[in-house]
Order: structure tokens, then sequence, then C-alpha cells
């Protein structure tokens, strides 16, 4: 193991669980004859921090005993605060296999070889003990650490001790993920006695920027800032834009004042002890400040500091932490909402603001909104490269990709509508137009599928990820399958809408008009019992909840409900 060390508060420490290259083989030739498992995107976070010890003082997972001690006290059974378990979670199959003292391999999800883990305790949670302790409710439905700790996080626990080989790999912004030990040195090459550390999870504009330049100013402290990196980060365009806007706003703060490191960090929003958590990890980074907001580590906490219904008490965080300061040896700084004052052309804390003084702001919600509709947003509000990358990578809906999910019962004029729709686009040549027609798709994308619900679903999901690459590569993506279930309808929404525009059509021709147009004589056959789970015979079809068009083409042609769907995308900004 590595014999180098950084100097704490407290003691020193080895400055990562990374064992030298030579015994490295060692291990991996130990690998190939222990159980291995593959490590999902929240359990390669952890490890990682583990492995370059921004979880000091831990060296491996928590055992039994200090998993219940963290629970009942956010202490180690020695007494060292730490407010979060961190065990490793397996299933019941992986569990059994297991013994203590026995080596497990842990891979990336591509099945490298990252760590060996020497296996301590064995042993099955009490989630809702778990879920009560750590977040203050067992109720999925009001908290969603809480939910993901029910449906996320294997049923069964393992502790040990970790060897690691590599730290898992990454490819993007190599030069900003920092280890602590990078870090520490970092800091102390450039003079930095004091740094207050920042973390963030959303963008950043002209208030932030204001924020932490009065709590770094308040410390006389450098300033650290680290944004925490997407789980889901490869093929999201969200992580790269982010990390692009953090480099563009780090470059307002005063020279040599700011440095970016970032952080891959799996959230558990279990607010004050979640804040009290980061703030140790900053100390293990080098800081001897940390920034806390009121709402800090809130699930309901919105950017901006909006209007909203917090899960904690406002300030519990701030309490938490500056309670614990003492022993963790990290001072708390408040974080102070800024708000620009247009008498002023200045941004002033909130507490200053008196009664007649004009206060202006932009919402996450409303800023979404200008960049949808490429409206100005203003210089007070954002900086403008910053604002330049939001628009590089979340264009206005004219410039968008879009999806049109065309759904209703066969015979009711979907494929006739798609037809149109694509040659009214291909006149167009605004953005390149592709046509997923129910039927092309259950012939080139879905033969081997019956016509079961499982498989209609699994057929429609489908569609959907196509869908939603060609929308995100900017393209016209026109889906007009039955899809007869609301839930894989819904899927597809959330999906697609991540990636830009989805405009859900239901042609609500009925049901016998659609019969008499049977060319392909189906329905006859469905109520002559040759087909089975025919939807509108002997399979219900669920009308959509809340389609953006409905259609009826009993008393419209084919070019009339084009028109219908080509004014609602001029009206909403799609087309120009």
């Amino acid at each position: 193991m590595t014999t180098e060390t950084i100097k704490t508060g407290r003691q020193d420490y080895a400055e990562s669980l990374l064992v030298h290259f030579r015994y490295g083989e060692t291990l991996r030739q130990k690998a190939q004859g222990c159980l291995s498992i593959d490590l999902n995107q929240r359990q390669l976070c952890d490890l990682e921090l583990l492995l370059n010890r921004a979880f000091y003082p831990l060296s491996g997972y928590l055992d039994r005993e200090d998993y219940e001690s963290v629970l009942d006290s956010m202490r180690l059974v020695d007494g060292t605060p730490w407010p979060i378990p961190i065990c490793l979670d397996v299933d019941e199959k992986t569990a059994s296999s297991l013994s203590s003292g026995q080596s497990l391999a842990l891979n990336d999800q591509e099945g490298f070889l990252l760590a060996i883990l020497t296996v301590g305790d064995i042993w099955q949670p009490d989630k809702k003990h778990e879920a009560l302790q750590v977040y203050g409710t067992d109720d999925a439905s009001s908290h969603p650490g809480v939910a993901q700790l029910y449906s996320q996080v294997g049923p069964w626990y393992v502790s040990g001790t970790l060897e690691g080989l590599h730290l898992p790999v990454h490819y993007d912004f190599k030069e900003l993920r920092r280890s602590p030990a990078e870090t520490h040195r970092l800091f102390s090459l450039n003079g930095w006695r004091q740094v207050v550390g920042f973390h963030t999870e959303e963008y950043l504009h002209c208030a932030h920027r204001e924020m932490v330049l009065r709590a770094a100013r308040e410390a006389g402290a450098n300033i650290f800032l680290q944004p925490v990196v997407s789980l889901g980060q490869y093929g999201n365009l969200d992580h790269y834009t982010h990390v692009r806007c953090y480099q563009q706003i780090a470059q307002k703060f005063p020279k040599n004042m700011v440095l970016v490191g970032l952080f891959p960090l799996a959230s558990r929003w279990a607010g004050p002890r979640e804040a009290l958590w980061q703030a140790i990890i900053k100390r293990n980074y080098g800081c001897s400040h940390f920034i806390v907001a009121d709402d800090h580590g809130d699930p309901f906490a919105l950017p901006n500091g909006g209007q909203h219904q917090l899960f904690y008490p406002r300030h519990a965080a701030q309490e938490l932490v500056q309670q614990f300061a003492p022993e963790t040896g990290i001072a708390m700084v408040p974080l102070t909402r800024m708000v620009y004052v247009e008498d002023k052309a200045q941004y002033l804390p909130e507490s200053e603001v008196t009664e007649g003084m004009q206060v202006k702001e932009i919402s996450s919600v409303e800023l979404k909104r200008r960049l949808e509709y490429d409206l100005e947003i203003p210089g007070w509000f954002s900086y403008p490269e910053v604002v330049a990358e939001l628009k590089h990578s979340f264009p206005p809906r004219s410039k968008q990709g879009f999806t049109i999910f065309i759904t209703g019962l066969s015979g009711s004029g979907k494929s006739t509508l798609a037809r149109v729709l694509l040659i009214k686009f291909l006149e167009m040549r605004t953005r390149p137009v592709t046509l997923l027609d129910g039927d092309i798709v259950r012939k080139n994308l879905s033969s081997e599928l019956n016509f079961s619900r499982e498989h209609r679903d699994l057929n429609i999901t489908r569609i959907g990820f196509v869908a939603s690459e060609i929308t995100k590569n900017g393209g016209i993506a026109l889906c007009a399958p039955i899809a007869p279930y609301e839930g894989s309808r819904q899927a597809n929404r959330e999906l697609i809408s991540r990636c830009g525009g989805y405009i859900e059509v239901f042609m609500a021709t009925p049901l016998e008009v659609c019969e008499s147009r049977d060319r392909k004589g189906l329905y006859a056959k469905a109520r002559a019992g040759k087909i089975q789970g025919f939807t509108g015979v002997s399979d219900p079809y669920i009308p959509p909840e809340n389609p953006e068009l409905t259609i009826d083409t009993s008393s419209m042609t084919p070019a009339e409900a084009a028109q219908e769907v080509l004014l609602y995308l001029e009206e909403q900004g799609y087309l120009r």
C-alpha cells in the first residue's frame, strides 16, 4: 500500500487505498480464483471515494457494529463523527456465496477489476430502521432517498477492508478530477492556508458568484468549487454542459482565488446528515471551511432559493455542521442568499433589502422557458459565456429535435397522418426525419415479439428508445404505433422529453369508423375469434390522459389533420 501521507488536523493517513503496482499483479492473480461482482454507478461512486480517501477515516465498508453506531449516534464505534452508512449492498444469491475472510473482486460495469474486498460481516439490515435514522422517515413516497434505499439498494450488506488496483476510469474532464491528495498539494503550492468548500449540483449564475464570494471573504479564504458529477454521465448532455458552465463561471472570480474539482458523489439527500457528511469530505480534500445553505441536503430544495415546502427544518443542516465543527475540524459558513436590486444595479443580501427596492429574479423554470423560446437572458442574471454554453447544449425549440407520438386504434389514421407529416417535413428540410410506423417497427425491430401486454410494452419501449436517440441528435421522429397502455406511453414521454420535444397525438376516431376502414380484415377476424388480444375488440385501448392534440379523422381529411399538427408545432415554437 502507498506510504506517502497527508497531514490532516488530527493525524496522518495514507493518501489512497491503492496498492503498489507490483503487488497489484499478485492481486490480479488472486482475483481470478475468487467471486466477483460488477458495481452499479452508485456503488462505483462510493468505491472511488473510499479508495481516494475522501471517505477518511474509512478504510473499507462499515462492519455491522460501526453501521449501527452510525445510525444511532452519527459516530463510528471509536467516537469519530460519521453520519452516513457506507456498506456494500449485494443480492441474496451473492450474500449466500460469501463468508468472512473471503476475497471478493469488485469490477466496474464493463468487468474491469478495480479492487479486492476482504469480506468481514455479512448481514441483512433493517431498512426501515435505517430510513428512520438517516432520513427521518420510512415512507418511500415522501422522500426520494428512502425510495432509493428500498428499490435500488440490495437486501444484504457486506463489510470489509479494501485493496485498490485502480480508481474507476473516467475519460471526461480528467484535469478536473482531483483526489484529496492532489487538492492538498495544490492548496499548499498556491499558499492557500484557508479554503472554503462550495458543494453544488445546480447551474451557477451571477447570484451564486456573489454568495460564494461573500462567504469566502467572511472566512478570509480561497474557494474550492466542487460540483457533483452526474451518476449517468455518459451520453448525458446535462453532465457536460454543467461542467463547461462551471469552467466558465470559475473565470469570473478574482484570479488565483478559485479551484474547480469534480466530485463523484452518490448523494443521499439526507438533509442535516448529508451536510455533515459533505463537511467531513471537504475537510478530507483540504478545506478549512464549508459553505452550508439553510436548506442544505434537502430533497425538496429548489434552485435559486424559490418558495417551497422543505422536508427538514430550515437551518437544521447549518446547526448540525456547526455543532460538530470542533470535532470535524471544519468551520461552517452560512450561505447568504443574494438578490438583484435594480435601483442599485447590484446584488444585495436579502436581509438588506428595504421597502421600495425593486428586486428582480429569474426562476429556473423561467430560465428554461427563455432558452426554449430563444428569449433574452439579461446580463445581471447570468454571464454571457454561461448563457452561450446553455444555448449550445439546449437550443431553442426551433432548433431542437422532437418526437411526434401518434397513438390510436387500428384504422384511426395514424399511419396516414405520419406519412403526410413525413412528406411535409421532407419538403421543409429543416431537420432529418424518420418514420417509425407500428407495422414497420414490428417487422424490423420487434419481429420476435407477440401481442401479450408485456411484449406490447416492450415494443413501445423500443420505439421510444430509437425516437429518443433521433430527438437527442436534432432529428424528427414520427411514431405511429397503437400503444394501447398509458404506462408505456408515459415512460416514453419521460425519456424523450429529456432529449427534446415530445408531442403526443391521440387519434380519437370512433371504433365503428376504424372498423369500417378495415382493409386487412383484422377486425372481422378478431370478431370471429380468429385473432386473440386484438385492441378494441378483445383487448382494451386506454386513451391518453393528457395528449397535446386530439384528432378525429372521421370528420377531417389527412391533409387537414396534418395541418392541425403543423399549426401546433408553430404555436409551440418548434417550427418557424
